[in-house]
């Protein structure tokens, strides 16, 4: 019980890293397994010898009834927050199955464990991983949705495409946004009703249609002139009577 004590004062000391900010002394000597997710303390490894007068049979309960305080995590998913790792084996299990067989007990757990499922919280990271699985779940259905709604907008929008009124092409995006109208009962565009190929067409046959409607009275005006203008060196004679 006294140990445990000091154990638990030593791991609440507190020391100031570079930045100046508080951590645990002990986290400048050790660093937290990888499977841990809480912010549990080093583990106390306690490994009995049934041989001698101390009897781990004994020993044991009375070590898991008094420091509760100091290794039992909450419940739910076993929070071991601020909490000792208290770990117990034998030397013969040790010596019959290694320091990887599932030959340790965590005290508040039934039955024995590998040293990382031990040391480590299995329940809360299968909760966790349960959780990340569920909320991964529920961003693929987010991204589903969105998708799905995406393109429906694009569907409707493109239903809505007009269609060019002289070879029934469907406009471009490009030639779509061209013949929006601009401002009130103002088209913007001169042919909002074909696409740019026949816009193409049209242009070429007013400016061709103009070009011949002029054609005509140019060729008119220029014999007028040339009808009008007088002859060079020619004389004006009076005839006598």
């Amino acid at each position: 019980m006294d140990k445990l004590e000091k154990y638990a004062r030593f791991f609440r000391r507190k020391v100031k890293d570079t930045e100046g900010k508080e951590q645990p002394m002990w986290r400048t000597h050790w660093t937290t397994p990888p499977r841990t997710r809480d912010d549990s303390c080093p583990p106390l490894l306690l490994v009995f010898n049934p041989l001698g007068a101390r009897n781990p049979e004994r020993t044991i309960p009375r070590l898991v009834a008094l420091p509760r305080h100091l290794w039992a995590g909450d419940k739910d998913f076993h929070h071991y927050d601020k909490k000792i790792p208290v770990i117990t084996t034998a030397l013969a299990d040790l010596r019959a199955h290694g320091p990887h067989g599932a030959v340790f007990r965590r005290f508040g757990r039934p039955g024995r464990q590998s040293p990382l499922d031990a040391i480590g919280n299995p329940r809360r990271q299968a909760a966790l991983e349960r959780r990340w699985a569920q909320q991964r779940a529920r961003e693929r259905e987010t991204q589903e949705r969105e998708r799905q709604e995406a393109e429906q907008r694009a569907a409707e929008r493109e239903a809505q495409r007009p269609p060019c009124a002289r070879c029934r092409t469907k406009f471009t995006d490009e030639r779509w946004k061209a013949v929006q109208i601009t401002e009130w009962g103002t088209p913007a565009d001169t042919h909002p009703m074909l696409c740019d190929r026949c816009k193409r067409r049209a242009l070429v046959a007013v400016q061709l249609a103009r070009t011949l409607h002029y054609r005509p009275e140019r060729h008119d005006q220029e014999q007028d002139e040339r009808v009008a203008e007088p002859k060079p060196g020619r004389r004006f004679l009076r005839r006598r009577t």
